[in-house]
């Protein structure tokens, strides 16, 4: 089983590039963030023609959360439970059937960005990141296989960024920051990645500016963060790195892990 997690950075701008994955990677589910779309207008018909079922929390322009998943979508939640600052579409959560008998539950996260620091938008961050600490830790209640994909808008360590020094101030690698997504972690979550890598210039993410991608100015905040019954049958993990260089690409690629039966 393939579970995969993109920030596709408009949804309809990169539809031939989400096609094209669909197609050769063959994903069994995918979580989309910043599809900057509302639900009626999102590409449903393209992606259901592909194979897929399709549940949406969407909103104009801004932010956006999909799953999408070759098998039906059950008990799908739209926002956070618990989060009061929900006005933005920011995680949906849903149950699929793993091909081994059982399911799966899944959810896409696309966790606030938090910049500037010391503003509303940093404390907004925090907030989202401790209601989703506890709902993480409900979830674990369940004793279910549990994926928790998306851009977490984290730098958890040093190694998954080109240059720690330039980000000491940034929201994304505060120690507060970090703190949060460790005690997400802590809960008995494992980040899909460092169980199968400790190599560091693993990244998800290359800005648009300053010529990132061409000096390999990447970071790594996109992630997977799988319950024990997930983490036990993890097979691998890949960045599909290669979609960064394709033509209009988002400033995120594709991180996917597959799980044995």
């Amino acid at each position: 089983m393939r579970i995969a997690t993109w920030n596709v950075n408009s949804v309809r701008q990169r539809l031939a590039p989400l096609l094209a994955f669909l197609r050769e990677a063959a994903p069994d589910a995918l979580c989309l963030q910043e599809t900057k779309c509302e639900d009626h207008v999102f590409p449903r018909l393209e992606i259901e023609d592909a194979g897929y079922n399709v549940a949406v929390h969407g909103q104009k322009g801004f932010n956006g959360v999909a799953i999408l998943s070759k098998s039906p979508l059950q008990d799908v939640i739209l926002g956070l439970p618990g989060f009061d600052g929900e006005a933005q579409s920011r995680y949906i959560e849903a149950v699929i059937a793993d091909g081994a008998g059982g399911v799966m539950r899944v959810a896409s996260i696309y966790a606030p960005n938090g910049n500037p620091p010391h503003t509303q938008k940093y404390l907004y961050k925090l907030a989202f990141m401790e209601t989703l600490t506890r709902h993480a830790e409900a979830l674990l209640g369940l004793e279910e296989p549990t994926v928790l994909a998306g851009d977490y808008n984290v730098i958890p360590e040093a190694r998954d960024v080109y240059e720690a020094s330039a980000w000491i101030g940034d929201a994304l690698f505060l120690p507060q920051t970090r703190a949060a997504y460790q005690r997400l972690v802590n809960l008995g979550y494992a980040d899909a990645l460092r169980a199968t890598s400790d190599e560091g210039g693993l990244y998800t993410f290359w800005d648009y500016q300053a010529g990132a991608w061409q000096k390999n100015k990447g970071l790594r905040i996109d992630h997977l963060l799988l319950s024990p019954q997930a983490s036990d049958r993890l097979a691998r993990v890949e960045i599909v790195k290669s979609m960064r260089a394709g033509e209009k690409p988002s400033d995120h690629v594709v991180i996917y892990a597959d799980f044995a039966a």
